[in-house]
């Protein structure tokens, strides 16, 4: 009787499953789309730290009294931009740069987000201060991956 060389059906069945397995896990941890949103909420964290950090420099150096023209903190959450930029926004640039910081950080990919000078800028990024505790806060709306990025001190 003759013996046949090569590979039974189960063999060559596992084998191709262990493919399948190895490929799906490498397109998952290598997915580009998601390690840059990853990358990109980790630069929005970083960013409301610096401006939570500039605005309590401020604070701290003036007893407590946050000085900007624009006048104290908003109670509930408005976003950072110029007057001319977004009407609606609360006009911090001029009271951060160029004491606090010399380039205020903005939003990697919100839309129309931008720093040019303390005259044309749009953060996108909101800042608060609580009424009863005074607490500030400082938030990213445009969060990527279902993330809430917000600090507060």
């Amino acid at each position: 009787m003759k013996q046949r060389r090569g590979f039974t059906l189960i063999e060559i069945l596992i084998v191709i499953g262990l493919i399948a397995v190895l490929a799906g896990v490498l397109i998952v941890a290598l997915n580009p789309a998601r390690q840059f949103a990853q990358a990109r909420n980790a630069q929005r964290w970083n960013n409301i730290d610096t401006i939570l950090g500039a605005v309590i420099s401020n604070l701290t150096d003036n007893r407590g009294t946050f000085t900007c023209a624009a006048g104290t903190l908003p109670a509930t959450a408005k976003i950072m931009a110029d007057a001319t930029s977004l009407p609606a926004g609360y006009n911090i640039g001029p009271c951060l740069s160029p004491t606090y910081a010399v380039s205020v950080p903005y939003d990697p990919s919100a839309t129309g987000a931008h720093w040019t000078s303390t005259t044309d800028y749009n953060l996108g990024y909101n800042i608060a201060q609580d009424a009863t505790s005074g607490r500030i806060t400082v938030a990213a709306p445009s969060a990527e991956l279902g993330v809430t990025i917000t600090m507060t001190r």
